[in-house]
């Protein structure tokens, strides 16, 4: 008889179950493999295929500016810029990184800065794009009225002005109706200003410029803005629009302080930059017409309570007039620059009434009032109701396009300020670059120019390396 052995059937079992495992793991392995080598060269492909269309390059440049009135060395730094992008079928990225380190204006830095890092879908009809950009509207160069979009650094002073600009986060939809028709359309949640250094500026020791104010978020103070664009066989135009702060935004008085207990009492007058709402509706054109091209463009600012706040410009129509031809190799660039302001109001300097210490005091507001809306006039060029400037740039290569000599040249009518800015570009090597130059602004006294020109004036020199 045999009796039921219970350590004889648990070993049994777990033969049994470690054959089974051991054969589905075979089975596992040999399915593995086998998708192994039937992937693989689908992995590899789609690495080549990534390789191929993502794009990595980026530089290393030295810059040195400085022989100012105010600073020997007024910006120098050191800068390694890293660039990615990709373009596939129906996605795309574009990612520009800079690590900076320096001396500015007497202070030592180092950060990061985040310039384009935005990622989209694209197709022949239709792209969305999220992320910080740097959008540029507009069709003249230098001086734009519908460019609203991206604010800028003005204190980052190197040889190529467009290293000023700054990206925004924002959510992008651009539209294509035909080959020659595009609609934009931009949407920025987060406010972000342009840099003015204006607590640099020798103003006469009682302005105290504060940290800057920028509105609250909610979903009534972001920026909109949209672009019809047309680009036709024999011109380009377009129709914009901007509903937002503008990046280029004014001062407002914060308040008077004075320490009636100091040995010679002096007002400290506190400033803070403060942005203001505005509506843009715009256009721009060119026309190329045998070896010219015709530019235009402008636009109607809309703004509200410019006659009672200090920092909100008032309503003004911007425009820009150009022409771009080439004479015996030399490529001139001739622009006239207006603004009109049909509110425009003149404002006059206040006399005191007295010399009691009440009426002084009142004599005191009142005069700082009106020096603060005559120096933001002085920003929005509304000094007078309508604001005529010029500007000429002209830039020829030479020695087998390696070397480009160029000169921007501006002389405003209405403020008599003028710049003048020289630069001499060399290509030393296929990788490596040097640009030598020089940065002129003088004018009145007491105008913009004659107070940035002491610190932003003078040369500079850099070094590029790219890969």
């Amino acid at each position: 008889m045999n009796l039921f052995n219970p350590y004889k059937f648990l070993l049994r079992c777990g033969f049994n179950i470690c054959n089974f495992v051991s054969l589905k793991i075979n089975k596992m392995k040999k399915f593995a493999i086998a998708a192994l080598l039937l992937l693989t060269p689908l992995l590899m492909n789609a690495q080549e295929n990534f390789r191929e269309r993502a794009e990595f390059s980026g530089y290393v440049r030295g810059s040195f500016q400085g022989f100012s009135k105010n600073y020997d060395l007024s910006n120098v730094f050191a800068q390694f810029a890293l660039k990615g992008k990709y373009s596939g079928k129906h996605t795309i990225f574009n990612a520009e990184v800079w690590f900076l380190g320096g001396h500015h204006f007497g202070e030592f830095y180092n950060r990061l800065e985040i310039m384009d890092a935005y990622a989209g879908y694209v197709s022949d009809k239709f792209d969305f794009l999220a992320g910080n950009q740097i959008v540029k509207w507009g069709r003249t160069d230098g001086f734009s009225p519908t460019d609203n979009i991206s604010p800028r650094d003005y204190f980052f002073l190197t040889s190529d002005i467009d290293d000023q600009l700054r990206a925004n986060l924002m959510a992008r939809i651009k539209y294509r109706f035909n080959p020659y028709i595009d609609l934009d359309i931009i949407a920025i949640p987060f406010y972000k200003q342009s840099n003015y250094r204006f607590d640099l500026f020798d103003m006469g020791g009682m302005a105290k410029f504060g940290e800057e104010t920028n509105p609250e978020f909610s979903f009534s103070n972001a920026t909109l803005a949209g672009r019809l664009n047309f680009e036709l066989p024999g011109a380009g135009f377009s129709l914009s629009y901007f509903r937002g702060f503008d990046p280029y935004h004014g001062f407002n008085l914060k308040g008077i302080e004075l320490d009636i207990n100091a040995p010679n009492p002096m007002p400290t007058i506190n400033y803070s930059s403060t942005p203001y709402r505005k509506q843009t509706i715009g256009a721009d054109f060119a026309i190329p017409s045998g070896s010219w091209i015709f530019r235009g463009e402008a636009a109607w600012n809309i703004t509200k309570g410019g006659d009672d706040s200090l920092f909100i410009p008032l309503p003004s129509l911007a425009y820009v007039a150009a022409v771009e031809k080439e004479f015996w190799g030399v490529m001139g660039i001739f622009q006239y620059i207006g603004r009109y302001t049909p509110s425009y109001k003149p404002i006059f300097e206040p006399q005191p009434a007295g010399t009691d210490p009440d009426q002084m005091l009142l004599y005191m507001g009142e005069m700082v009032e009106y020096q603060t809306r005559l120096f933001n006039r002085k920003i929005f060029g509304q000094q007078k109701r309508s604001n005529h400037a010029f500007a000429l740039t002209a830039r020829r290569s030479f020695a087998y396009d390696t070397i480009t000599a160029e000169l921007t040249a501006y002389y405003n009518i209405t403020s008599k300020e003028f710049l003048l800015r020289p630069k001499l570009s060399w290509t030393i090597a296929d990788n490596l670059s040097m640009a030598i130059g020089g940065h002129i602004m003088t004018g009145e006294k007491e105008s913009l120019y004659d107070y940035s020109g002491p610190v932003m004036n003078g040369l500079f020199l850099e070094l590029k390396a790219s890969f």
